[in-house]
C-alpha cells in the first residue's frame, strides 16, 4: 500500500473555519474512534489531528484499527501525530482502553454492496455487535457525547414522487428483504443507541449519510462518483450500467466532516440529522459533469435503454433540519468537488 498525500489545506482550513467556535469543550479531552482507516475516518482524524495542533488543544485520539500496521503504511504522517494512538481490535470484540473518553464516534462499517450480497450475516453482524460494543464502551468510559454514523438507506425505497427525504419520512426498509441487511442494520444501530441513552445517561447524535466524494473515496467499489472519476483519470471511457436515470446528490467530504463535528458537539441528542447534498442529478448528468470537468473528451457509455415513462429512482436528502437547527449548508458544489478530488488521486498517484 502506497502511503496517502495528506489531504489539502484548504479543505482543512474550510473545516476549522466552520468549527472554530466548537472546539473548546475539547481541550485537554480524548476521542475514541472507530473506523478509522475507512474514507470517513480518515478525514476525521486528519481534520482532528489540524485542528488540534492549530488550537493548541491539548487533545488526543485513540483509533480502533484491525490493522494498526495498514494504517500506519497507509497514512503515515497521522500515525506520528504524537495525539494519536491505534488500537488494535476488532468492531465487536475488542478490549476496552482505560481511561475516559469524552467523546466517541462510531464509524465503522462494512458498507461494501460485494460484501452484502455474499456475506450478509457478517455484514450484519459488523453493524449490529460492533455499535453495542462501541456504546458499551462509551457507557463505561466516561462518555458524554457519542456519534453514530448511520445512513439514508433506513428511510428504504424513496418514493418517486418524494423528491429529497426529510428525517421525519416513516418509510421503512423491507425486513424480509435479504438485500436490505444494511439498512436494517443501520436502523438497529440507531434503536441501540436510544436504549443506551436511556440506561447510560450518553447523549447520542445520529448522522444519516447519503452519498459523498473527496480524497480516500475508493474508486473501485459501489460508487459512481468514484468509479466515473477513476474512469476518467486512467483514460477509460465512463460506463453507465443502468440506464443513467437513477437520480443521486453528493456532498464533498470538507464539508462531511464540518457537519460530523458540528452535529456531535452541537446537535440535540436522539435528533437524526441528514448529512448529504440537495442538488441532485441523474447519473447520466453525473457522467457529463465528471467528464466536462476532467476532459471533455471522454467517451460515457449507457448500457440500457431509458423505459419511457418511467419514474427516476432516487436517493436525496432533505437537509432543512441541518441548515435549521445547526445552520450547516454545502460550501463546495459538485464541479469543484470533483476537481478537488482528482487533483488529490493526481498527485497522489495512487489510483490502484
Amino acid at each position: 500500500m502506497s502511503p496517502a498525500n495528506p489531504l489539502p489545506r484548504q479543505d482543512l482550513e474550510l473545516i476549522l473555519e466552520h468549527t472554530a467556535q466548537l472546539w473548546e469543550e475539547v481541550r485537554a479531552s480524548r476521542i475514541f474512534l472507530t473506523g478509522g482507516t475507512g474514507f470517513f475516518g480518515c478525514w476525521l482524524v486528519e481534520s482532528f489531528c489540524f485542528v488540534n495542533n492549530l488550537l493548541g488543544l491539548g487533545a488526543a485520539i485513540t483509533i480502533l484499527t484491525r490493522n494498526p500496521d495498514a494504517f500506519a503504511k497507509k497514512c503515515p504522517h497521522l500515525a506520528s501525530d504524537p495525539a494519536v494512538m491505534l488500537h488494535a481490535g476488532d468492531v465487536r470484540s475488542f478490549a476496552l482502553p482505560e481511561g475516559e473518553y469524552q467523546y466517541v464516534i462510531h464509524a465503522a462499517t462494512e458498507a461494501s454492496a460485494k460484501q452484502a450480497v455474499e456475506a450478509p450475516l457478517e455484514t450484519f453482524s459488523a453493524i449490529i455487535a460492533g455499535t453495542e460494543r462501541t456504546l458499551e464502551f462509551a457507557a463505561t468510559h466516561g462518555a458524554r457525547k457519542f456519534l453514530l454514523t448511520s445512513s439514508g438507506a433506513v428511510y428504504g425505497k424513496q418514493p418517486a414522487d418524494l423528491t429529497h427525504v426529510p428525517e421525519s419520512y416513516t418509510g421503512t426498509p423491507d425486513p424480509l428483504d435479504p438485500a436490505n441487511v444494511y439498512a436494517e442494520g443501520k436502523r438497529a444501530a440507531e434503536l441501540l443507541c436510544a436504549l443506551y441513552q436511556k440506561t447510560g445517561g450518553i447523549e447520542c447524535k445520529i448522522a444519516r449519510c447519503w452519498a459523498f466524494c473527496g480524497p480516500h473515496l475508493p474508486f473501485d467499489q459501489h460508487f459512481a462518483i468514484g468509479n466515473f472519476i477513476g474512469d476518467v483519470l486512467a483514460g477509460r471511457s465512463i460506463q453507465i450500467k443502468g440506464d443513467g436515470t437513477p437520480r443521486r446528490s453528493y456532498l464533498y467530504a470538507a464539508d462531511l466532516c464540518i457537519w460530523l463535528w458540528t452535529i456531535l458537539f452541537g446537535a440535540p441528542a436522539l435528533v437524526p440529522i441528514n448529512v448529504g447534498s440537495a442538488h441532485d442529478v441523474s447519473i447520466l448528468e453525473l457522467a457529463r459533469t465528471v467528464a466536462t470537468t476532467l476532459n471533455p473528451q471522454t467517451e460515457i457509455r449507457v448500457a440500457q435503454e431509458v423505459v419511457a415513462g418511467a419514474a427516476p429512482l432516487r436517493y436525496v436528502p432533505c437537509v432543512d433540519r441541518a441548515r435549521e437547527i445547526l445552520g450547516l449548508c454545502q460550501t463546495i458544489g459538485l464541479e469543484e468537488c470533483i476537481r478537488r478530488t482528482a487533483n488529490w488521486y493526481g498527485e497522489s498517484n495512487n489510483l490502484a
